[in-house]
């Protein structure tokens, strides 16, 4: 060996024995989760952050179940998901959102059918289509795959967007550990669909992506909201974890220029990127909602899918009106001697719902002062020109002196109406001069209310007689995540 090879050779071995130094600075986090996480954020940046020298992490993809249940129990610094927190274990865990990523439907290459509505992929998770021929495709049975977890980030945020719940039980007989595993199933069926995401199915091509109501998934179509189906994909870490100032400095690292540049080579959206997007969030709910027949559900709260009532004539209307008038005139009510109306114009808002709120207060006597009703009306202006879609009516009696009471207890149920529609204020009746000082009191909400067992967001407010984006904004909350025992202003101070 001559002299000079061997002092090439000594140099080299220097030099990766100090790139080997390098790459071992700092502590091993261990991060586990979704694949979809993995795929499409995790990877990637991980490799750039070994390689700036800040430490090793050990991947470990699978499924979200066990990449929470690991953070929770201390075995993994971090967890990927594809949903936010849910029940009572994960409150104590923090879910930052890192980037948007596009809820998919995926199938077999050759089928030639290329787009679906968001009304016929609710009825092939309910199990009402069945045959690609009612999609314009082959005379052949929908094969329908699924993530077997019923936490799994993918099939929760999509059961939550098509059912208002995500873990509504559908009709996939076909069940598989993950989203990776889920999409070699479909590779080999050419009956099969599934659900997956844009960032790990977009560089298989051996899927075929589908378009929903004629819109494809792209990094452009989530970062206008112009595709329906967009989710947040979140890192999970515990607080508690004695590595939290290195896991907090990792998630930077996926927030900076380098790190959002690694997830837009993976068609994610980073999340900072896509911040009107969570603006859309319930005018989106409520959009699907309307297009699929289910209620609208912008938070955590579950709600049961039910078929939206169709807009009734003019006459029903007419109808129930002077039903409702009867009724009160059968309380005994003879003459009433003042009747004042009021109507809110309609207000038209991007999701193109309407709504228009009527109250009457009768003034009569004595026994009968506290007589209110209400008609609370929600539509589709631009669908039903105007006509009643929805209507609530509610009459409150009163013996022997006027009442106070709230006419916000003939409001609907929060979960039934979109949170992305400006409420517009009620204009309360004037209770009677002779109403006691202690009635009208009575009438105001609570200044605070504490969680107990089984409360959400929405039947907090509910509860309340309050606006559920009124009540989030004025605790400061940025999801509908409440915890037990927690104490929540509901009320102006």
């Amino acid at each position: 060996m001559s002299l000079r090879f061997a002092r090439l050779f000594t140099a080299t071995l220097i030099g990766l024995s100090a790139s080997a130094t390098v790459l071992a600075a700092g502590p091993q986090l261990v991060w586990r989760g979704d694949v979809t996480t993995a795929r499409g954020v995790v990877t990637d940046v991980a490799k750039a952050w070994e390689k700036s020298g800040k430490g090793k992490i050990e991947l470990q993809p699978f499924n979200t179940a066990s990449g929470i249940d690991a953070v929770v129990k201390g075995s993994a610094d971090l967890a990927g998901s594809a949903r936010p927190a849910v029940g009572a274990a994960e409150q104590s865990l923090t879910f930052t959102p890192v980037a948007w990523d596009a809820l998919v439907m995926v199938t077999y290459p050759s089928n030639p059918v290329s787009n679906i509505t968001l009304k016929q992929l609710h009825e092939i998770y309910m199990g009402h289509i069945t045959n690609w021929k009612e999609l314009g495709g082959n005379d052949a049975p929908i094969n329908l795959y699924a993530v077997a977890s019923p936490g799994d980030g993918v099939e929760y945020s999509l059961r939550r967007l098509l059912f208002g719940r995500g873990n509504q039980p559908v009709a996939a007989p076909r069940l598989y550990v993950n989203v990776a595993k889920l999409e070699e199933g479909v590779t080999l069926d050419k009956q099969g669909l599934g659900a997956s995401t844009l960032a790990g199915a977009s560089s298989n091509k051996k899927v075929k992506i589908l378009s929903i109501d004629g819109v494809a998934p792209s990094v452009s179509t989530v970062s206008s909201g112009t595709y329906p189906l967009y989710t947040e994909l979140y890192l999970v870490t515990n607080q508690n974890d004695p590595k939290s100032a290195e896991v907090k400095e990792f998630i930077s690292f996926v927030t900076s220029s380098q790190g959002s540049s690694l997830l837009r080579s993976h068609s994610l959206v980073p999340y900072a990127d896509g911040m009107a997007l969570a603006s859309k969030d319930a005018a989106r709910r409520a959009a699907i909602a309307s297009a699929v027949g289910t209620r609208a559900n912008a938070g955590q709260a579950m709600t049961t899918p039910t078929a939206v009532a169709a807009a009734p004539s003019a006459a029903s209307v007419a109808k129930e009106t002077a039903l409702a008038k009867a009724q009160v005139a059968s309380k005994g009510a003879k003459a009433a001697k003042e009747t004042k109306g009021s109507v809110a114009a309609t207000t038209a808002e991007p999701s193109k719902f309407a709504r228009v709120v009527a109250s009457v207060s009768t003034t009569a006597r004595m026994g009968f002062a506290g007589v209110r009703s209400e008609a609370f009306t929600m539509s589709d202006n631009a669908k039903v020109g105007g006509r009643f879609a929805k209507v609530h009516g509610d009459a409150v009696t009163v013996r022997g002196k006027p009442s106070a009471k709230a006419i916000a207890a003939a409001k609907p149920d929060a979960s039934e109406k979109s949170t992305a529609v400006a409420t517009p204020k009620v204009a309360e009746a004037k209770p009677a001069k002779a109403a006691p000082k202690a009635a009208a009191e009575k009438s105001s909400a609570s200044r605070t209310y504490k969680v107990a067992a089984g409360d959400t967001l929405y039947s907090i407010a509910k509860k309340n007689a309050i606006d559920v984006n009124k009540l989030r904004a004025m605790n400061g909350l940025k999801d509908n995540n409440v915890r037990l025992g927690q104490v929540l202003k509901v009320g102006a101070r």
